[in-house]
C-alpha cells in the first residue's frame, strides 16, 4: 500500500475511533443521569422552577423553623401537576450573612422528590442558595 494510501487509511481510522469515543461518552453521560428519569424535576419547566423558588422565598421570610409552606405548578403552562412543600429547618450565619437550612419537597406524578439545600439572604434582600 503506497504511503499516500496509509496515510489515508490511518486518518479514517482516527476520525472513526474519535467519533465513537465522543458517542460512547455521550451515552455514559447521559446513563449516569439516568437516575433521574420519571422523577419530579424531571417534569419541571423554567416557570416551575420560578414558582418553587418564589415559594422558597415567602417561606424563607415568614415561616418559622419547621413550618412548611405548600406550593404547586398551577398556573406554569406545564401539563404535568407537580405540588410539594417548602420547609425552613434551622438558621445560622455564614460570612456575615443570615442563612437557613430548608427541605424542598415535590411530587409529581406518583414520585416525590426531597432536597434540603441552604439559602443565605443576599444584600438585595432576596434568598440565595448557599454554595455546598
Amino acid at each position: 500500500m503506497p504511503i499516500r494510501d496509509r496515510a489515508l487509511a490511518h486518518a479514517c481510522i482516527r476520525t472513526i475511533a474519535a467519533a465513537a469515543l465522543v458517542a460512547v461518552s455521550a451515552a455514559a453521560s447521559a446513563a449516569n443521569l439516568g437516575f433521574l428519569n420519571d422523577t419530579p424535576i424531571s417534569y419541571m419547566k423554567q416557570r416551575d422552577l420560578q414558582a418553587l423558588n418564589s415559594a422558597a422565598q415567602v417561606a424563607l421570610n415568614t415561616k418559622k423553623d419547621g413550618e412548611s409552606l405548600d406550593w404547586d405548578n398551577k398556573g406554569t403552562g406545564n401539563t404535568v401537576p407537580i405540588k410539594g412543600t417548602v420547609t425552613p429547618q434551622n438558621s445560622f450565619e455564614s460570612d456575615g450573612l443570615k442563612c437557613r437550612k430548608l427541605t424542598l419537597v415535590a411530587e409529581a406524578k406518583g414520585q416525590t422528590q426531597t432536597w434540603t439545600p441552604s439559602a443565605c439572604k443576599a444584600s438585595d434582600g432576596k434568598w440565595k442558595l448557599k454554595k455546598q
